[in-house]
């Protein structure tokens, strides 16, 4: 029998089961979108600090774990930019962090490196409005179902159609997203 989502913020046996389970697609969500593996360690590990605050929100009728997982990680990643939009010095962004062992960073540049072309095709949608970004970031690059981009994203399925079809249509000429799958063109 499996336990209710809540558990793991109390139980850390079902917190362990839960973050090993899904530690590695965090941490490649959050690769494909910085390019620092300071920042990534610290975003995977504010991510699941927030499900221990979560837990209780989530609800297995309105989409996967890995959907509600994506949507705390983008919140996450939000907040992030908007912190380091605010600094204005170089000092100020890296105080307060533990340095990672050689270990984790090189772990975490393989990770990124394995990522730079999805980082190119996040440059290449730039231009797209943040909805239809959004959207196509989570179906193509992130191969979420369109129900679970529209959980992640906290829209209708309509509407989640319809902003992925606006995206692909926009991109479809552009060679940098060529490596992707973009079918449904029209």
């Amino acid at each position: 029998m499996r336990r209710k989502q809540a558990d793991i913020a109390t139980d850390p046996e079902a917190f362990e089961a839960f973050y090993r389970r899904h530690v590695d697609a965090i941490t490649s969500f959050l690769a494909r979108r910085v390019a620092d593996p300071n920042t990534v360690a610290d975003l995977v590990a504010e991510v699941f600090a927030a499900v221990l605050d979560s837990a209780h929100t989530y609800r297995p009728g309105r989409g996967s774990e890995i959907a509600w997982l994506y949507g705390v990680a983008r919140n996450a990643l939000s907040a992030e930019r908007r912190r380091a939009f605010k600094e204005t010095r170089l000092a100020e962004r890296v105080g307060g962090r533990r340095p990672l062992d050689s270990d984790d960073v090189t772990e975490l540049e393989e990770r990124i490196d394995a990522e730079s072309l999805a980082r190119r095709a996040f440059q290449a949608m730039a231009g797209l409005p943040d909805g239809d970004r959004a959207m196509i970031e989570l179906v193509v690059i992130d191969q979420l179902t369109i129900s679970e981009a529209a959980t992640a994203l906290g829209i209708r399925h309509g509407a989640a159609r319809a902003r992925l079809h606006r995206a692909r249509r926009a991109l479809r000429t552009v060679p940098e997203m060529a490596p992707f799958v973009l079918e449904g063109i029209q």
